[in-house]
C-alpha cells in the first residue's frame, strides 16, 4: 500500500487472458500511468477438481516450470493485447485458485482490478465467480471493468 515514505500505490489486475481480462489490465495501466501506481498484472492457476486431487507437496518441477512458463506468456500476450507498455507492468504467476490468490494480494494493493467475466464463466452471468468473490472479501476496494457487450 502508498506508504508515508512516499512509495507509490500498488494496483493489482487480475489477468486470465480472456478479453475482459485484458479490458481491465488496460484500464489498470491507464489508471497507474495517471496516477503514479505500480501495476502488479497477477495470473493464478491451480490443479481443476475434475483431474483428482491436487498432488501433495510440490508439483514436478518441470511440471511448474511449464505452467509458470505458459502462465507468463498469456500475461504478455493479454500486455500486447491491451497495447500498453510492458515495462509499466510487473507480471506474477501465482499458485493458488485465482479468487483467493487476488484476495490475498488484495492485503498489500489499494486497488484491485478484475474483469466482469473470464474463461470460466456461465453464459448470460452477469458477474463472473472471481469477480463476485474480490468484490465481497477484498481487503482494498475492488473495480470490475465490464465488458461492452
Amino acid at each position: 500500500m502508498a506508504g508515508s515514505d512516499g512509495t507509490a500505490p500498488v494496483v493489482v489486475v487480475g489477468v486470465d487472458g480472456s478479453e475482459e481480462s485484458v479490458q481491465a489490465l488496460k484500464w489498470a495501466a491507464g489508471y497507474g500511468a495517471a496516477t503514479g501506481a505500480a501495476v502488479r498484472a497477477v495470473i493464478a492457476w491451480h490443479y481443476p477438481s475434475a483431474v483428482g486431487p491436487a498432488p501433495v507437496g510440490l508439483a514436478p518441477e518441470s511440471i511448474t516450470d511449464e505452467v509458470r512458463h505458459q502462465m507468463t506468456e498469456t500475461v504478455r500476450k493479454a500486455v500486447t493485447d491491451a497495447a500498453i507498455d510492458g515495462d509499466r507492468v510487473q507480471v506474477q504467476v501465482a499458485y493458488g485458485h485465482p479468487a483467493q490468490v487476488l484476495v490475498d494480494l488484495s492485503e498489500e494493493a489499494d486497488l484491485l482490478v478484475v474483469g466482469s467475466r473470464g474463461h470460466g464463466t456461465f453464459t448470460g452471468m452477469l458477474v463472473g465467480s472471481v469477480s463476485l468473490r474480490c468484490v465481497t472479501h477484498a481487503a482494498c476496494p475492488v473495480l470490475v471493468v465490464r465488458s461492452r457487450s
